[in-house]
């Protein structure tokens, strides 16, 4: 019997091509090639599949060049006639997570080849796609790689072969919104019962409607001496220093960057530009202050409506950011804030 056939999709950094440095290598075909977590996905397999190719991409040039990146990418795919198409796992990478999404989609809209990937529940990919390919839950870091590969392997041979695929708690892939009529062995009172007596007894029990999580974040008192209090600007829009020195990613981003606005009192086109990829960029380039109020703060220092501005600002870019990403680099740059001495934060998005 004729071994099941896959291609699969990896960025520069699974690839060992290098890291961020590396992010705008273009899409390549490594025929006959297992790669990285290929290795441990052909292991899953045993002897019913083989990965036949692997197609690398770096993750900048994937979202930087989506529609050529994606043509090229397609072309590839065509021409080896897989039987299932298999991207990633991503974790807990923004922008790898939405292009391994975005291929995938591609592959099984585009193709009709049925397309499997891997992503952390708050990867900017998993609300982008899961409810038009199936994505496997993973850990956050590669740490679950194995973990992420035994439900990765079986569910994509399931795919190959046609078979009739589980609920998602079965076959470990995100919830997508898909309802299928079936009967339990106990009904609906009696499960009912036995949750709450295991909530009474505080042990551990799963709800089978799960509801939304919100963070609910109390607001701070009023900064009482506004007139004597060091302000800093911190923006999600993109605002950077002409030329992008941090290559802060226009998506998805995977840091920020600091910057010294000491002396400065306007933010010219001639000095500071956007890095977003999110919106139209014309009138934040002309003016970066429409983004970043520099000048309008100033205005107000001088006129002892606050204490000062403070000589450091901190940017990032939103759009496709990953929740615990954008925790991780506030609670980073909070500590210096206040290290600074600064008593309150205007922060500013798009």
């Amino acid at each position: 019997m004729a071994k099941i056939k896959v291609v699969h999709y990896i960025n520069q950094f699974f690839a060992q091509i290098g890291g961020e440095e590396a992010a705008d290598y273009p899409a390549e075909l490594r025929e006959g090639e297992i790669i990285g977590p290929g290795a441990a996905l052909a292991q899953g397999f045993k002897d019913e599949a083989e990965i036949i190719a692997t197609i690398v991409c770096g993750d900048s040039y994937f979202n930087e060049h989506l529609e050529q990146a994606k043509a090229d990418i397609l072309a590839m795919v065509k021409t080896l006639h897989p039987d299932v198409f298999i991207a990633g796992p991503a974790f807990n990478a923004g922008r790898y997570g939405v292009a391994c999404g975005t291929i995938a989609n591609a592959v099984q809209e585009e193709l009709g080849i049925k397309s499997v990937t891997g992503m952390y529940v708050e990867n900017p990919g998993t609300d982008m796609f899961k409810d038009k390919v199936y994505i496997i839950s993973t850990k956050n870091s590669a740490a679950g790689m194995r973990d992420a590969v035994k439900k990765m392997a079986p569910l994509a041979l399931k795919l190959a072969k046609g078979e009739e695929i589980g609920a998602s708690c079965e076959e470990g892939y995100m919830p997508n919104g898909r309802r299928v009529n079936f009967f339990e062995k106990e009904r609906g009172s009696m499960r009912a019962v036995k949750m709450l007596l295991k909530k009474l007894a505080d042990q551990p029990f799963v709800t089978e409607f799960p509801m939304p999580d919100f963070d609910r974040v109390d607001p701070n008192p009023p900064v009482k001496d506004l007139a004597h209090a060091k302000i800093a600007l911190v923006t999600s829009g993109g605002i950077v220093p002409k030329g992008n020195p941090d290559h802060i990613e226009s998506s998805s981003a995977s840091h920020y960057g600091e910057y010294d606005i000491e002396g400065v009192m306007d933010l010219t086109q001639d000095t500071y530009e956007t890095a977003h990829g999110g919106y139209d960029p014309v009138y934040a380039n002309e003016d970066a202050d429409r983004v970043l109020p520099v000048d309008v703060l100033r205005d107000l220092e001088k006129e002892g409506v606050i204490g000062s501005l403070h000589h450091l600002f901190y940017s990032t870019t939103g759009n496709g950011t990953a929740v615990a990403s954008a925790k991780a680099f506030a609670s980073e740059f909070a500590e210096k804030l206040k290290a600074d001495g600064v008593d309150a934060v205007i922060l500013t998005s798009t």
